[in-house]
């Protein structure tokens, strides 16, 4: 009884407060003689904040022509921008860069559900290697990371040098499919000499430097265990294929239109999909190396503790993860 009395005060609340801000939006609308979309606009300077703002309006408006215009199809975009003018009894001549920013929003709020579909569609993708394709870009992997080691054969336990945990990589691809491969590929190949570096590192590990105030704190057991312990490594490609992972939930999750809306003036694109992994790659690296874990046991606990650090910087609207190597150094000026 007390769960159905919760329950209904929790509806009501939900319909008093949904009618109190629509009266609310009437009353400013008729107070400033523009609508919300106007208001946000005008008022909201262009980026995640102002899309992500275009996108709840549209999200939550009682008209279906309004709710469908965030998934029409990316031709038809310029004619849903004249239906809501013309919905919103808008006149084009006297508000022309009215047009202009619904259409940059709606833009970056379609291409990031069709992003979602492709990532998606490349994710069930299983690895076959019967498919040329497929058994070529697993050799440029190997290329790009190890140019001057070759490869002795193709079924080879090589492949553990750069990560994978057997013989043959394509049982590795399981959970993410090709695009785990798709992403690794793109760091191997645009950011060469970061991707070979953090693999160096993933195979002789180093020690994070520890300061004087962390010395001072240790107890004399603690200090002396510290001196005998061994720097931590991990499987590059594995660890590559579980990043990947990361980056498709906080894709799919919405968090990472924050990032995209503030970086793609237009349609966020697969390329900047795979630069994010990049940029995730390379400062999980770092966090790794400053967590300084003492097996590797500890994985799956710094990649919670480093995803919840990115979904924190992805909380704020002005958000975007700069990068700071070659892949992605066109990324802020797209």
């Amino acid at each position: 009884m007390k769960h159905f009395l919760r329950m209904f005060i929790q509806v009501c609340l939900y319909f008093y407060c949904k009618c109190l801000w629509r009266c609310l939006k009437f009353v400013v609308r008729k107070l400033t003689g523009r609508c919300e979309l106007q208001r946000i606009c005008y008022n909201t300077k262009p980026g995640a904040a102002r899309t992500m703002k275009i996108e709840a309006s549209l999200k939550g408006s009682k008209s279906k022509r309004l709710q469908t215009s965030v998934s029409v199809h990316p031709d038809a975009i310029e004619k849903t921008i004249d239906d809501i003018m013309e919905l919103k009894k808008i006149n084009p001549d006297i508000n022309p860069q009215l047009g202009v920013s619904l259409q940059a929003c709606l833009l970056q709020i379609v291409g990031y559900r069709n992003l979602i579909v492709e990532v998606e569609k490349l994710r069930r993708e299983p690895y076959d290697s019967e498919n040329l394709q497929h058994e070529e870009m697993l050799l440029k992997l190997w290329k790009c990371l190890k140019p001057n080691s070759p490869l002795k054969a193709r079924i080879s336990k090589q492949w553990c040098e750069i990560g994978f945990q057997g013989d043959d990589p394509k049982t590795d691809f399981r959970g993410m499919g090709l695009l785990g491969l798709y992403n690794l590929v793109y760091f191997a190949e645009w950011d060469t000499e970061v991707a070979q570096q953090v693999l160096s590192d993933s195979l002789h590990p180093k020690y994070r430097e520890v300061t004087k105030k962390e010395i001072s704190q240790f107890s004399k057991v603690e200090w002396e265990k510290k001196k005998f312990d061994k720097a931590i490594g991990y499987s590059f490609a594995i660890v590559g294929i579980n990043i990947t992972d990361l980056a498709y939930n906080l894709l799919v999750s919405g968090a990472l239109k924050t990032h995209f809306y503030n970086v793609a003036p237009e349609a966020p694109t697969l390329t900047h999909f795979q630069q994010t992994f990049c940029y995730l790659m390379h400062e999980f690296h770092k966090f790794w190396i400053e967590e300084d874990p003492l097996d590797i046991m500890e994985f799956n606990r710094v990649r919670e503790k480093f995803h919840k650090r990115i979904l924190k910087q992805l909380q704020n609207p002005e958000m975007a993860l700069c990068p700071h190597f070659a892949a992605s150094e066109s990324l802020i000026n797209m």
